[in-house]
């Protein structure tokens, strides 16, 4: 059993050896390339870091009598550092965003590894606030949001939301209430189905809306507990980390170390920081109220859904199915003219489009509802 566990060792050590000989030799490529000072400086010191922490890996492997041969960068990062060479740093800087983002925790399970752990984290943050101030070419959508007048804010998301949430009720009961319809279903049971189909998902809506926005306020407070925890053991990590952010986004490292240390002169200010920099968690909003996310949940999936169901409050037999079909229509229209407001193509396409593919799919249920319908009978 310790032969096996010594075995798993040494093969980790070797992995993570590897991992940071890369990580140096990209960063330093990405430093000699980096016409910025600033960035070129940033760059320099992750190579030093990724530097370090192979050294760590070196020791380890030599305390347990491993010898290992000169090891070389991997063939992926060559090929990032040829691209590098020939298209400039931001060319690969997204994927090396990417990369950096999902290996952000790879020590957080090894124990012997804790202390670079928040290393990394750090590396993925300055890298993450690099990308997004490297060129006009990368620039990400939030950022666009802000420097154009065009783009929507919050209230446009919450518009996409209300006309989602809406469309949903409205295909769904749609598509329910004609199955149901296509089966031969007297006009007393299709509009009770409607009634219990209407309710039934925006139950299953608002309870989905609150667990996710739930979910997330709790991730959300876990990963602020522990990087207020990082903060208490390790702070001289944390304002390096710091001042690796503010560098990424263009200051000098002197002054960059300056403003990471006045702010680490208060720890809530700086875990407040931190969880806007690093995690891109606001602290005072964590996600939303998920009581807030399920009403509204459950009120536009109702605005929806309520309207395939209303022609069978007066009408019955065909005349109840076409007056179903031609208000379901108007409806999905109109959602697809408010849906032109955020997907950029016309109103009329997007109008047409909804209704086109609405229509479609409660006519295929119907078919099966009557296929259905004439097997049982």
């Amino acid at each position: 059993m310790e032969s096996v566990a010594r075995s798993e060792d040494i093969e980790r050590f070797r992995r993570n050896l590897q991992d940071e000989i890369d990580g140096q030799a990209l960063y330093a490529a990405l430093s000699a390339l980096e016409s910025d000072p600033a960035r070129k400086d940033l760059f320099l010191q992750l190579a030093e870091a990724e530097a370090q922490h192979a050294k760590v890996w070196r020791d380890k492997l030599t305390a347990l009598g491993i010898s290992f041969d000169r090891k070389l960068p991997s063939l992926r990062t060559r090929v990032l550092i040829r691209l590098a060479q020939r298209f400039g740093p931001h060319f690969v800087l997204p994927t090396v965003a990417a990369a950096e983002y999902a290996d952000r925790d790879k020590y957080s399970q090894q124990a012997d590894a804790a202390a670079l752990s928040a290393d990394e984290r750090g590396h993925a943050a300055a890298i993450n606030a690099s990308l997004k101030t490297a060129s006009p070419s990368i620039t990400i959508g939030a950022d666009i949001a802000k420097a154009e007048p065009w783009h929507r804010s919050t209230s446009g998301n919450d518009l996409r939301a209300a006309v989602l949430g809406a469309n949903d009720g409205l295909v769904s009961n749609f598509c329910l209430i004609m199955g149901v319809a296509g089966a031969g279903t007297a006009n007393r049971m299709i509009l009770l189905t409607g009634l219990a189909g209407l309710l039934a998902g925006a139950a299953s809506m608002a309870l989905g809306e609150w667990l996710s926005v739930t979910n997330s306020r709790e991730l959300a407070r876990t990963e602020i507990a522990k990087e207020r925890e990082e903060l208490q053991q390790t702070p001289e990590s944390e304002e390096k980390e710091l001042a690796l952010i503010f560098q990424a986004k263009g200051l000098d490292r002197a002054e960059a170390r300056r403003i990471a240390a006045d702010i680490m002169q208060d720890p809530q200010k700086a875990l407040d920081t931190l969880a806007r920099e690093e995690l891109g968690i606001d602290p005072a909003e964590l996600g939303g109220n998920p009581w807030t996310a399920a009403a509204s949940s459950f009120t536009f999936f109702i605005a929806g859904a309520i309207f395939p169901v209303l022609p069978f409050v007066w009408l019955h037999g065909l005349p109840a199915i076409g007056a179903c079909a031609a208000l379901s229509a108007a409806a999905l229209g109109a959602i697809g003219l408010v849906t032109s407001l955020f997907n950029g193509r016309g109103p009329w396409f997007s109008a047409l489009r909804q209704i086109i593919i609405g229509c479609l799919a409660a006519a295929a249920v119907y078919g099966a509802g009557a296929f259905v319908g004439a097997s049982l009978s």
